[in-house]
């Protein structure tokens, strides 16, 4: 198979578990052929942990799952060094952050202290533990899911945690169709239960290296910069993105183009993914009166092609 059948094959199969959300499961995909992290965002119940289970699972990458509590500690992410009698030293025993994909369920639910061992982890791949640093497994993900904030018992995320989250996705409720057939017994979870690996081994590296060789133009360049300045010009937003956000940018236009079947990116590649990268990372000004994804979209209308 080519580039875009195996990336079609992928899709395919992560439709027959999200089924009536293609958009959200297209998202999920670019993002990590993009190489980063992910974020989903909505209320219980819709699919988050199902989807990201489906996405490792499909992906053919080891997967480990850690329930963030009020009272997990840094030390359950990155593990800990417990004494062996018949070694007579101290035995390093990795916690579950060393995995290809960590879901981090409910990651809000966690103190500022535990969501902020995941940083070094994110940014680095690797974990500090013991004045030793370890390198993690390559590629590295972490999927995280969230409540809304206005649940109980979340704590807000910390800017510099949502700027290393490539995109933030919301799945939303089941179209009626999708409800009706979860009401009817087929739940989705059996359907995970059953997936097998997609790609073979080697090919999830294969098509990370094809979206580094998609090409960017000068004027798509243009346009991208005019549209991070354009955030740091205090008309939209109360402070604008970082270069490594603009950096995360570019490389998840370049995977949008790739999953669209092309070697180039394209302004609507940009538009395409700009919602789902930017709006987690800005906060619109007091008078805007809209929404952050609402915000962006309407500075996507306001900034031209060149």
């Amino acid at each position: 198979m080519n580039v875009l059948q195996k990336i079609q094959s992928v899709l395919r199969q992560l439709n027959t578990v999200m089924a009536g959300k293609p958009l959200q499961v297209q998202d999920s995909v670019v993002c990590l052929l993009a190489g980063g992290h992910l974020l989903i965002e909505d209320v219980p119940g819709v699919g988050k942990t199902t989807l990201a289970h489906a996405l490792a699972r499909t992906f053919g990458l080891q997967f480990s799952r850690v329930q963030f509590t009020a009272d997990l500690m840094p030390s359950d992410l990155s593990g800990i060094s417990v004494y062996d009698r018949g070694q007579e030293r101290f035995v390093f025993h990795p916690g579950p952050v060393f995995a290809q994909v960590l879901l981090a369920d409910e990651i809000n639910r966690a103190s500022p202290k535990t969501q902020s061992a995941l940083l070094e982890a994110m940014e680095e791949k690797q974990v500090s533990v013991e004045g030793a640093t370890r390198p993690l497994p390559s590629p590295f993900f972490v999927i995280a899911t969230q409540n809304p904030h206005d649940q109980l018992g979340t704590y807000q995320l910390p800017e510099s945690q949502l700027d290393r989250f490539l995109m933030c996705i919301s799945l939303g409720y089941p179209e009626r169709a999708a409800e009706r057939a979860l009401l009817a017994g087929n739940g989705r979870r059996d359907i995970v239960q059953r997936l097998t690996p997609a790609l073979g081994a080697g090919e999830f590296a294969q098509l990370q290296a094809a979206v580094e060789k998609v090409h960017v133009s000068d004027p798509l360049l243009d346009y991208v910069q005019d549209l991070v300045a354009t955030t740091r010009s205090g008309r939209w937003f109360l402070q604008g993105l970082s270069p490594r956000a603009a950096i995360a940018l570019m490389r998840a236009a370049r995977a949008q183009a790739l999953v669209a079947g092309r070697d180039y990116a394209a302004p609507d590649d940009v538009q395409a993914i700009l919602p789902q990268c930017l709006a987690h990372r800005l906060i619109p000004v007091n008078d805007a009166g809209r929404g952050a994804i609402e915000q962006v979209r309407a500075m996507i209308d306001a900034v031209p092609l060149r």
